[in-house]
């Protein structure tokens, strides 16, 4: 039977696949520039699609929220409070890091005239990799809670 819950559950797994499938999908386009030229335009192209994680993160939050409004013992199971203390965690690498890392990358192409792809910006690039890595591990983390919702 369809209810409200069930919307919002389907709008909340819908804001997952949105906000986490573009995000992960980034650092592969980004990596697969084979010049300066290349480098920039995937720069521009990640920078434009932004919206798409943005909009799914925000929408993640607030459906997660009204769930659990919707079901207040889940306020109380640990699953969920880890849910949203990682999330928070994520964001706060997502929203304070790599906004810096894309802008220093772009800063190195700005100034750069030849055709290779300079080695600050792979220094760069190898800085925030470290972070991704660490972001992609707490989806995984969030993932795994929200699917099998571990009882402590």
């Amino acid at each position: 039977m369809f209810t409200w819950y069930s919307l919002v559950l389907f709008i909340h797994i819908i804001a997952a696949v949105m906000g986490l499938g573009t995000a992960f999908g980034f650092p592969l386009l980004v990596r697969g520039a084979k010049n300066a030229a290349q480098a920039r335009f995937t720069l521009q192209t990640v920078k434009s699609m932004e919206v798409m994680p943005k909009v799914g993160s925000i929408t993640l939050l607030v459906t997660g929220l009204i769930l659990g409004i919707q079901e207040p013992e889940l306020f109380r199971a640990g699953w969920y409070i880890a849910s949203i203390v990682i999330y928070l965690l994520a964001q706060v690498i997502v929203i304070g890091m790599f906004p810096r890392f894309a802008n220093a990358q772009m800063a190195v192409l700005d100034n750069y005239s030849a055709d290779d792809i300079p080695a600050e910006y792979r220094v760069i690039g190898r800085k925030s990799l470290r972070w991704e890595l660490v972001t992609h591990f707490l989806a995984f983390l969030l993932i795994l809670l929200m699917v099998f919702k571990p009882t402590f």
